[in-house]
């Protein structure tokens, strides 16, 4: 009960995040289960104090509920930087173990697990570490579909969602802190080419969707 728990407020806080509004269709879809059952852990967390409903726009975190949720986010990302760190696993392998070991770990194994990994500001995929406190870095990013013919951005950020994504970035060689440069859109699917250091490639919509930059 307590690591479901913990998943919901997680995954509550990471669609406030993206989309800024949380529904039970939406929630439900993210975790692949039926509607009625969301439902359901929807009114227990809200009975429990860990989040409220918003008129017409679903339901959000509480601060009890996003205290817990940041503290579980803090875990897992600082657990994929010891993962990719330390034990050398690639990038698109280290969420589900992440995920995993956030649930068993005490905050005092992660106080020491954060020292000896010498305070990392940000994980392998570029999110940023919420401290002790559950504060967070914002940095000004934008998915590089935003990003117009002529523009070129720095990336930052990649979403862990899926490891195709992340296979696909590492098979054509970009990573983060490369600079990137829009030389063609495609109207038609919204695709773009860029320019990087390896040379020229398109990226479909989705995968540029997946792919944040600071713009130059």
């Amino acid at each position: 009960m307590k690591q479901s728990l913990e998943d919901y407020l997680k995954n509550i806080y990471s669609i406030q995040i993206s989309s800024g509004k949380v529904t039970t269709s939406i929630l439900a879809e993210k975790l692949n289960i039926s509607s009625a059952a969301v439902s359901d852990m929807i009114s227990k967390l809200s009975k429990s104090g860990f989040i409220k409903n918003i008129p017409y726009k679903g339901f959000e975190l509480t601060k009890k509920g996003e205290t817990i949720a940041l503290n579980l986010v803090r875990k897992h990302r600082i657990w994929e930087v010891f993962l990719v760190e330390q034990l050398k696993y690639n990038w698109e392998n280290v969420h589900n173990e992440a995920e995993n070991l956030e649930h068993a770990s005490s905050d005092e194994l992660i106080s020491r697990l954060e020292k000896f990994l010498d305070y990392p500001k940000y994980d392998p995929h570029g999110h940023p570490i919420p401290d002790k406190e559950g504060k967070i870095p914002t940095d000004k990013i934008i998915p590089a579909s935003d990003l117009n013919i002529g523009d070129s951005g720095i990336i930052k950020q990649v979403s862990d969602e899926s490891s195709e994504v992340l296979m696909y970035l590492t098979k054509v060689g970009l990573k983060l802190n490369d600079e990137i440069k829009v030389i063609e859109k495609i109207n038609f699917d919204n695709s773009i080419q860029i320019h990087f250091r390896s040379g020229n490639i398109f990226l479909s919509d989705k995968l540029a969707n997946n792919i944040y930059v600071i713009k130059k």
